[in-house]
This record gives C-alpha cells, structure tokens and sequence, in this order.
C-alpha cells in the first residue's frame, strides 16, 4: 500500500517514527496489534462521538446484519434515518445518502453549479472537502501535513473556477465578488475549521457570509462533516443560528460505518436526479447497515445531558493542556467547542491557515511521540482536530492531563 496506509493523514511522516497498527478499539480506548493501551483522541476521525463500538450500535448492526449487508434499492431505515437529519438540522428539507463526505462534497458541488447557472465557487484557504479535483486548491490537512503541493494530477482547467480567500476575511470574499459580478454559483467551508487544526469562526464572519451570498444570488454551503452532530446536535448551524442553502455531512451519521449525506432547500434538492436533471448515483448509498448504526447513534445522542457532558468535559481537557503548557514555558493557544478541540503550539491567535502554519510542527512531532509512550493517541498531525467522546470519563481526562504534563516538561 502507497506509504503503508489506506489514507495519508494516518501515516506518521511529518510526526516521526512509523504508524501504530490497532487491533481493536472499544470505548475510548485503541489497542494495538501488540496489545499497547491507548486513550484514543482521534475517534475515527470523528464518527466515535458514543465511544468506540458501543454495545447499542453493535447490538443494532448484529440484528440489521442478519437481513443482508446491502439491498441495491430503497430500504426503510434510510427514510427513518433522513427524517432525523431534517428534524436536527436547520438547512435540511431534502437529504441524499452517499458513501463518504468527500461524494457529498463532489454532488454538493455539482448542486451549487447546476443551481446557479455559475460555474465558479469559493472555498477558503485551510478547509478541506474530500480528494476531489476541485477541492484541492489550498486544502490544509493531509496536503499541508505531508508538504505536498495541492496534488499533482490535478488539471489547471480543473481549479481554474475555484476561488480561494482567507477564513475569517469577509474583506476577501467580498472583492473576489466584486471581481466574478454574477460568475460565483456558492460559498463553501466548514464552518469550524478542523483540517487545519482548530479554527473557529470570529463573530459575525459566519453571519456575514449569509448576507454576501444573499446579496449575489449565490449559495452557502456549510460543510459539517466533522461538525454534524458533534458540537450540538444541530451542528455548527443550530450552534450559531446562521442556516445554510445546503450542508454536507458524515461520519457521525454513520456511527462509524462509511457514509455520507447532502442536503438542504427543497427547492435545491428537487434538481438532484431522479427528481431533477443533476446526476448523482451510488450502488451502496443508503444501505441498511450504516443507516442502522446512523439511527442508534443519533438516538443515544438525543439522551438528556449528553451535549453537556461532551461540553464539559472537553472544555477542561484543553484547557488542562493549555495550563500543563504554559507551566513548561512553551507557547501554545488552543479552544474547544462541544466535542471537538484543538491547540497550537505558538502564540495565539490563529484565526487562518497562514496563521496555523506558525506553529511548532517539529516540537508537535515530539509532543506526539512522548504522547503514545504514555498511552495517549493524537492525531499525527498538528493540522488536525482532536476528538472526545461520551465514553471518554474523568479518570481518562485526567489520566490524559498527566501524560500532556509530563509530555510537555520532556521535550522541552
């Protein structure tokens, strides 16, 4: 396999040392194949927000599994599965299944255009939506982890309508408007920026967005494919009450299983074929299986006091990680919101991908390193979002701001 992995950003390249191999994971916890105890911040990238193999989701896919693995046509499951997206998520009359986040980021793209009637879009520097040609126009994480530059294979002809700004730059959006009158078919991002890091919207840079599009006939798309779910049940919509035209969403959704989801005004959606004349098909979208792990996933998230706990707990994880620096003399900023953090090793603010790219990558690798030989699993990058779960409890918390302290006086 290319690098000994099946997706770049687990590899270990720009962290040192080779990739940790998992035998298992339940709970908060991986083990590897040789049988090391780790306290697990990466989740799966996200969808583990119930903790690792949760006995209601196994239970769930264990009866589900017993009538097929997957049908090729419409199972009932996909439509009690689409009218808890509608229910939770502000933008969402319509929905679609796919099979990942970066097939939603793909359609979504095509919606946007077919919409329109506009060819080109804007997306922001740091924000990453799959490995779509498109898309790889500054797309931070796994691109800016490895030094690559957006990816060779990619037709200039290709990107030569992606317009790129500045997250958190009205300014910026605002003359690349000015400067395509009537040309911009939408405005895509995520919302919280979590493959550059951690990077959360100023106040009235997600509201200000709304009005810009608003103003040129263009779209919004918010991409929640990490956020879905995972800061508040409506996710980064229903957390700042600013509601997109359209929003991508997966891995919560899916409750660990492959997926991915569109959706957004009927009036956008009725274009998605069969309904409309924009084509987009897949053989295992909507199958039983990941549609069932999706239900009992957002069931046990619609448990009382659960975003709370999530809040909570997160909250004083990094600002435990904060405290634990500072103490060994070393720059750091970082925040939290819901069940997502992050941390830059140099000082603060960051507020964009240009700012993400002072941070300390070399003493990150370091920090890494001592991380796993204490028993904590970070993501291996230090453009990456960190991710806790329902099932992470104090004494994981605190077992975790030990190993950051002990960590952090080492490398030092």
């Amino acid at each position: 396999m290319p690098g000994g992995v099946s997706s770049p950003v687990r590899a270990f390249k720009s962290v040192g040392g080779q990739p940790i191999v998992f035998d298992r994971v339940k709970g908060p916890y991986a083990w590897d194949v040789d049988g090391n105890r780790f306290i697990d911040y990466v989740g799966s990238w996200g969808p583990a927000i119930c903790g690792h193999a949760h006995p209601e989701v196994i239970a769930a896919l264990q009866e589900a599994l017993e009538k097929g693995t997957s049908f090729g046509a419409p199972c009932q499951l996909e439509n009690q599965l689409a009218e808890m997206v509608i229910e939770a998520v502000p933008s969402v009359e319509m929905v679609r299944f796919v099979n990942s986040g970066t097939e939603a980021c793909m359609a979504v793209m095509r919606l946007m255009r077919a919409f329109t009637g506009r060819d080109k879009v804007i997306k922001f520097e740091g924000c990453y939506h799959g490995h779509a040609d498109m898309f790889l126009v500054k797309a931070g994480s796994g691109v800016a982890t490895l030094g690559l530059p957006d990816s060779p294979g990619v037709p200039r002809t290709t990107t030569a309508n992606t317009l790129t700004a500045p997250y958190n730059d009205l300014e910026a959006v605002k003359e690349l408007f000015a400067e395509n009158p009537d040309a911009i078919s939408g405005v895509i991002l995520e919302p919280i920026v979590g493959n550059a890091g951690f990077i959360t919207p100023e106040p009235g840079f997600l509201e200000g967005l709304r009005e810009l599009t608003q103003e040129n006939g263009a779209l919004l798309v918010f991409d929640e494919v990490m956020t879905g779910f995972r800061i508040s049940y409506g996710g980064a919509q229903g957390r700042f009450g600013v509601t997109p035209d359209l929003t991508t969403m997966g891995k919560v959704i899916g409750g660990g299983l492959p997926v991915g989801a569109y959706g957004g005004r009927a009036e956008i959606m009725s274009m998605v074929a069969p309904a409309g004349p924009m084509y987009q098909a897949g053989t295992l979208s909507g199958n039983p299986l990941a549609m069932t792990a999706g239900i009992k996933t957002l069931e046990l998230l619609k448990q009382e006091g659960t975003y709370e706990r999530l809040e909570t707990s997160t909250k004083r994880l990094i600002e435990g990680i904060i405290s634990a620096a500072r103490e060994s003399g070393l720059e750091i900023n970082g925040s939290s919101i819901g069940a997502m953090f992050g941390f830059y090793l140099c000082e603060g603010p960051v507020r964009n991908f240009e700012e993400a790219k002072n941070a300390n990558t070399e003493l990150f690798g370091k920090l890494h390193k001592a991380m796993l030989e204490k028993g904590v699993y970070l993501a291996p990058s230090a453009f990456e979002a960190g991710f806790t779960s329902v099932a992470h409890t104090d004494d994981d918390i605190d077992a975790t701001l030990k190993a950051f302290q002990e960590s952090f006086s080492s490398i030092n």
